[in-house]
């Protein structure tokens, strides 16, 4: 089965290509409605992700997100391992826009059978009209994560508590020009039951850019440091490189990595990839967009 994930992929990217010329094109409608007050700047990113990270975008209210997270084992693994497209670890997930400033999604990884739900809030946006200008865009990400894999350890059988983990973080965003979009953002990771010696709160910067090569083209470079005090052995910063295309409906975000995992609470405290060292992860994001909202009577 994970053999055929690959080639069912390109199959799946092949009809939406097709496709396109039939289709409106459903995100560029969705950031029009989104920017009915004049001043407001467009989306500053393609999609609700950079590549691993949360972006500062929120879906339009009514807006229902289907998204696909894919993503192989080890490009060094050798061809034994056919470089790593005999491996995979997939996150499935839905996400809804209540308004068109809060989002909330829920979400199922294959690594550790992980469930994941997140609430996000757009909390400023930015603005360059004359009326009111404002610099940048402001958004709140809070996510919850449980691991379900079943274990032997007595300790987690008794307390199921201790398989949760959380992830906030403020991100702040501003789109420079039509050609280039950058945010930050202070990121904290906290485990019920860390690691030893380790603290069960983490501390990390995100940031992420954005460059337009063509109305549906961008690419996009997307990293987390983590603190000096959080640097624990043998984990390492996630860099993550890509390309975004958006077609009608469709986000494809084709993504060479230095993480497997998909979710905060794996990218940001435990990467264990090493670019110097060739363990990359090839993969990508599908996003398919349905617009649930009823149509006003004129």
């Amino acid at each position: 089965m994970k053999s055929f994930a690959f080639p069912a992929s390109l199959l799946f990217l092949s009809i939406a290509h097709f496709q396109l010329q039939a289709q409106d094109d459903l995100l560029s409608d969705l950031r029009s409605d989104q920017n009915v007050d004049p001043g407001y700047v467009p989306s500053i990113f393609k999609s609700t992700r950079i590549l691993n990270s949360h972006s500062v975008e929120t879906l339009h209210k009514g807006n229902l997100d289907f998204r696909i997270s894919h993503r192989f084992g080890k490009l060094n693994s050798g061809a034994y391992n056919l470089f790593g497209l005999d491996e995979a670890t997939i996150r499935l997930g839905l996400e809804y826009g209540l308004t068109d400033r809060i989002t909330v999604g829920i979400g199922r990884s294959s690594y550790q059978k992980t469930f994941d739900g997140y609430f996000k809030t757009k909390l400023l946006r930015q603005r360059n009209s004359k009326e009111g200008a404002f610099p940048f865009s402001l958004t709140w990400f809070s996510n919850m994560a449980i691991n379900t894999l079943r274990t032997d350890d007595a300790l987690l059988n008794a307390n199921k508590s201790y398989e949760y983990r959380y992830a906030h973080q403020l991100i702040i965003a501003r789109r420079f020009s039509r050609f280039f979009s950058f945010q930050v953002a202070p990121i904290l990771i906290h485990t019920n039951l860390a690691e030893t010696n380790q603290s069960n709160d983490a501390f990390a910067i995100g940031g992420g850019g954005g460059f337009t090569i063509s109305k549906r083209i961008s690419f996009n470079i997307d990293y987390v440091y983590r603190l000096p005090d959080n640097q624990y052995k043998p984990y390492t910063n996630s860099l993550s490189l890509g390309v975004d295309i958006e077609t009608g409906g469709h986000v494809f975000q084709l993504i060479v990595t230095n993480s497997q995992g998909i979710i905060e609470q794996v990218f940001v405290p435990k990467t264990e990839g090493l670019w110097s060292n060739g363990d990359l992860f090839y993969g990508f994001n599908i996003s398919r967009q349905f617009n649930l909202k009823k149509n006003k009577k004129i």
